[in-house]
């Protein structure tokens, strides 16, 4: 009788292999420190590449918003002009979903995908995203950033002429959005943390897809940090500076953001369900009906610089540079400003997650920061708990990502002295959302077009 491989061993009695074991399996499968080794070299262009594609969007909005409103005599932009930037973006982002592989990437009212673009997809996705994001679009860039990062990681496979497999797919497509989106959050560990995430995934699958993503993300880093400081350019990457130091928690930062963040929860899944119900109604008449969603989040921005006598762009755009300006001076903002920008960029965000192209994650952010402003006087909270809270909340809902959401917050912070309220209002809000009625389902999104790779993560992962 053959005698049992002691590796083999099983914790249940024998029958299945440990799990250290398994993991030690897959490091030492063929092939697998190759495509480790693959993936670091790779993240070295695709650093390069998301690097020059940040710095682009970031240089195309300062021109729009800045640039050409002080050129023709105004200080700020006058309460009208989103509305022909974001005919623009309509219009090019209906042209591109109607007429070019990949339709410009996945439908942001969808949530974050792990699907890396194919090479026949990647002019559309670059596209879709220099339309939407600098000309005012109510979305970030993280979302094209992994369909750009994993496209070309597959698209450097195969110039290299590298052997393509279900597993390679998965790794390479991983590594590459994670070296792609690292810099645009601050820090390379909340890259790796938000693909492992969406991925989805466990167990060897999960440590698989870990060190490529890990390894990545990290040389995206360098790159990114080393580069920008060599040639001064900027790519907007989000960044708080909070007033310090930051306070001790108590019981009313306890109760006031558990209260906040259910209060949360259902504000975005309204948001969120207005995004789906505007998907749903693209899916007709596609290029009409894009232009005229976008038209429909360039009147929200356009009426709250009517109402409120503020810049347009605090509504229009992703809120990452506004954030940062609240962070930094929260009290230049009153109780009707806050409502006003809550609810008329809650209704813009939404036409544009299911119209334009973009990702879901800045906005949120602003969302939930403005939302703890707003709640930051009432007694025993104040703003910095507010807007830890806040952000958590928010981010939560509308990612269903509970972990990355808490990492990306803390470190955002810059501190931990806020973790207690950010994971308590991160686990309050994704339960309030998952117990309130789904809403409306998302349309099946259009086809990818010939030459669309599938999952970069879960399919086909080792």
């Amino acid at each position: 009788m053959t005698e049992p491989n002691p590796r083999s061993a099983a914790s249940d009695g024998g029958t299945r292999p440990k799990e250290s074991d398994r993991m030690r399996d897959v490091v030492r499968a063929p092939g697998y420190l190759k495509t480790l080794v693959f993936c670091a070299l790779i993240g070295i262009p695709v650093s390069f590449a998301a690097f020059w594609f940040l710095v682009g969007l970031h240089e195309l909005e300062h021109v729009l918003w800045a640039d050409l409103p002080h050129a023709l005599g105004w200080d700020t932009p006058p309460w009208w002009w989103p509305l022909p930037l974001l005919l623009i973006a309509g219009v090019v982002v209906g042209l591109v979903v109607t007429h070019l592989p990949g339709a410009g990437g996945h439908i942001p009212a969808s949530g974050l995908h792990p699907v890396s673009a194919s090479s026949a997809a990647l002019p559309g996705v670059v596209l879709a995203a220099a339309a939407s994001l600098p000309f005012g679009a109510v979305l970030g860039p993280e979302a094209p950033l992994i369909a750009l990062g994993g496209g070309l990681a597959l698209l450097f496979r195969d110039l290299a002429r590298a052997p393509a497999t279900p597993q390679s797919n998965a790794l390479l497509g991983a590594a590459g959005a994670a070296a792609a989106i690292a810099a645009i959050f601050g820090n390379p560990l909340i890259a790796a943390v938000l693909l492992i995430e969406v991925a989805g995934v466990g167990g060897p699958q999960l440590f698989a897809i870990m060190l490529p993503a890990l390894l990545s993300s990290g040389v995206g880093a360098l790159v990114f940090t080393g580069f920008g400081r060599w040639t001064g350019l900027q790519t907007g990457s989000l960044t708080l500076k909070l007033p310090e130091p930051f306070p001790h928690l108590d019981t009313g930062d306890i109760v006031w953001s558990l209260l906040m963040a259910v209060v949360i929860g259902v504000f975005m899944h309204l948001v969120l369900a207005g995004g789906r119900l505007a998907a749903a109604f693209v899916t007709v008449r596609t290029l009409t009906r894009t232009v005229v969603c976008a038209l429909g989040a360039a009147a929200c921005a356009a009426l709250y610089a009517l109402i409120t006598g503020r810049t347009p762009q605090e509504v229009a755009s992703s809120g990452q540079a506004t954030l940062s300006q609240m962070a930094a001076d929260p009290h230049a903002w009153g109780i009707g400003a806050l409502i006003a920008v809550l609810l008329f960029k809650g209704a813009a965000y939404a036409f544009c997650l299911g119209s334009l192209r973009g990702g879901p994650v800045f906005p949120s952010l602003f969302l939930g920061g403005a939302m703890g402003v707003l709640f930051a006087p009432l007694p025993g909270l104040g703003v910095v708990a507010g807007m830890a809270a806040g952000m958590a909340a928010a981010t939560t809902s509308a990612l269903r990502l509970p972990v990355s959401s808490v990492v990306l917050v803390v470190l955002l912070l810059g501190s931990s002295a806020m973790i207690p309220v950010v994971i308590l209002a991160a686990v309050v809000a994704f339960v309030t959302t998952e117990l309130l009625p789904p809403g409306p389902a998302m349309p099946s999104e259009k086809p990818a077009g010939p030459g669309t790779s599938g999952s970069a993560t879960t399919a086909g992962a080792p």
